[in-house]
Order: C-alpha cells, then sequence, then structure tokens
C-alpha cells in the first residue's frame, strides 16, 4: 500500500518540482500540494496523510505551528522539513518537536529523494549545511547525514536550481530535451533564434551545465521530464 503523502511550499516552480520527483518514488502517493499553510493543514486533519513534506516559512500559517497540530493530531504521521533558511539551532528544535528529517533546499535532489526515503521507511535524516546541537535529545546514530566524501560536484542536480527556472525556460529546457535544434524551438514558440539561444544559455548557466546531455539528464532527474 502507497504511503499517501502531502506537500505544503508556498514557491510555486520549487512545490512542482519537488511533486514531480516524488512521483518517481516507490511505495509513495502524492494525495495533495497546497502553499498555503493552514489549507495544507486542513486537508492533512481530513484525509490523514502518512506522510507530510513541509516549508517552515509560509502564507497563512507557519511550518512549525502546522508540525505541532499535526504531532498533536497525527502522531503516527512522518514529517520531512524542508527550508532554505537553517540556522545553528533549528536541526535540534525539529528534533524535539518531533520532526523525523530536515534538509536544506540547496542541497542536491539526491539527498532530497534520499530523506524521503529514509523517513517514509521508518528512518530520521537530517542533511543541512548546519549541525544540530550538542545534546540534542535523539540517539545521533540513527540521524543519517552525508558522509564527507558524498559531497556532490558543483554541477550536481538540485532542487534549489531548478526553481530559478521562469516558465518560459522550463518550456525551452523540455523541447530541447526533446531533440529539438534552436530554429524548430523558435518556430515552435514563435520567438527568434537569438532570443532561443539566450534562453538555452540562461538555463546552462543557472543549472550548472555546458552541453546538452548533462541538461537532459539534469530535466530527467528534476522531474521537468519524464525519463
Amino acid at each position: 500500500m502507497s504511503l499517501r503523502t502531502v506537500i505544503i511550499e508556498d514557491e510555486t516552480v520549487f512545490r512542482q518540482m519537488l511533486a514531480m520527483a516524488l512521483g518517481r518514488v516507490s511505495g509513495l502517493s502524492l494525495i495533495g500540494e497546497f502553499e498555503n499553510g493552514k489549507d495544507g493543514l486542513d486537508f492533512c486533519l481530513k484525509q490523514k496523510p502518512g506522510f507530510i513534506v513541509v516549508d517552515l516559512f509560509l502564507p497563512g500559517m507557519h511550518g512549525l505551528e502546522i508540525i505541532k497540530v499535526v504531532r498533536e493530531k497525527l502522531p503516527s504521521t512522518r514529517i520531512l522539513v524542508l527550508t532554505g533558511h537553517p540556522d545553528s539551532e533549528l536541526p535540534a528544535q525539529l528534533i524535539r518537536e518531533g520532526v523525523h528529517g530536515f534538509v536544506d533546499k540547496t542541497e542536491p535532489l539526491s539527498y532530497v529523494l534520499q530523506a524521503v526515503e529514509s523517513v517514509m521507511k521508518g528512518g530520521m535524516f537530517f542533511a543541512a549545511n548546519v549541525a544540530p546541537r550538542q545534546g540534542a535529545s535523539t540517539d545521533a546514530s540513527s540521524v543519517a547525514r552525508p558522509a564527507p566524501n558524498e559531497q556532490p560536484p558543483p554541477s550536481a542536480p538540485s532542487l534549489a536550481a531548478a526553481k530559478t527556472l521562469t516558465p518560459r525556460e522550463i518550456e525551452i529546457a523540455r523541447l530541447v530535451t526533446s531533440g529539438l535544434s534552436s530554429k524548430e524551438i523558435a518556430s515552435e514558440l514563435n520567438l527568434s533564434v537569438r532570443t532561443v539561444e539566450k534562453h538555452r544559455a540562461n538555463i546552462m548557466d543557472k543549472i550548472g551545465v555546458r552541453e546538452v546531455a548533462s541538461l537532459v539528464r539534469y530535466c530527467v532527474q528534476a522531474g521537468i521530464v519524464k525519463g
């Protein structure tokens, strides 16, 4: 039986990228996506999902408030926090609140998916650029963190990079990965070839790749296109 999952994240492109990535995780079923914290919580209280992926800084209700209510009303629900604003005390605070995982949004997509799979299977996963305070109420051996030799290269696919793409750039990236040339894309979108080339250059610069093959791999891994 698939683990029913809800995403509560206010950044539209980031949420879409995450939803597409989670759609490829075996044993997980995405039943709702929300940008407003209050709306997301209300849905969770009605549908009682087994897994929630939630941001902290949300319109309508802060993520920590959502976590407190979920822990009280849905004690068996697994919680993974994603945030672009980590600080040195946050991991320990989240552990005290009963969160099962925490990932900085700037981490590579591979870490995010690793965190999802670890948390959904009953484990804990804390991967971020800050370390939990000493004395946090958890066994450190039960918290998974990236090993020093597992740091990705600069061009590793990242959800943080994907969310910087504009809707037009995502559209062009999809057409590039389908094998169309700049001239064909220009004709398809009624743009000049020069404009398409500029978009392609911006896309590769934002993602950190230099050739089409790497762009294709990135788009598949980030969920922009289906593998």
